[in-house]
């Protein structure tokens, strides 16, 4: 799964680690401005003291890496059937979604249950606006800036601005720093 290739997520395994995540999702959902950090600890795979306010929803928790500093607005969803990796001071406004869970193009090959992952990769000093959605396979460059609402389909250079469906550059680069 975590290498991109085809596999079954009803695997006994996989279902395991998933209902380990909801059980922990569903106590740190249930605090008050997510008081209870210990929980996120045991959720991902790195925290650094990530500020994330719930309710927050993940597939596993366990591939999600959080670069010091980060926050995360109320209502987030991130699955990863395969690594999310924020760097240092990632914002990330409410409602976004980072999806790395992808499905073949086929559909007896969907009808058939498979699924497969591309990971996700967010540089350091990011902000990403309310509602955007970040697609499986994407890297965000350092500095760069996503629009509220945005769709981003396709990688993001470092420190460009990005807004729409599908996310497009807008305006000029911002300044290197």
């Amino acid at each position: 799964m975590l290498a991109g290739l085809p596999y079954d997520p009803e695997d006994a395994e996989l279902t395991a680690l998933r209902r380990r995540a909801q059980a922990l999702m569903r106590a740190y959902n249930a605090t008050i401005d997510g008081e209870d950090r210990s929980l996120l600890s045991d959720l991902l795979g790195t925290w650094n003291g990530a500020v994330i306010r719930p309710p927050f929803h993940v597939d596993y928790g366990v591939h999600i890496h959080f670069g010091p500093g980060c926050f995360l607005n109320y209502g987030c969803v991130f699955l990863d059937v395969a690594e999310i990796r924020l760097g240092a001071r990632v914002q990330v406004g409410p409602m976004v979604q980072v999806l790395t869970a992808d499905h073949p193009r086929e559909a007896h090959r969907r009808a058939a249950g498979e699924e497969s992952g591309r990971p996700v990769a967010i540089g350091d000093d990011v902000w990403i606006g309310a509602g955007a959605l970040i697609l499986p396979g994407v890297t965000i460059g350092a500095g760069a800036i996503v629009g509220a609402g945005a769709v981003v389909t396709r990688d993001v250079a470092a420190g460009a601005t990005v807004a729409g469906n599908p996310a497009r550059p807008i305006g000029p680069k911002a300044p290197p720093g």
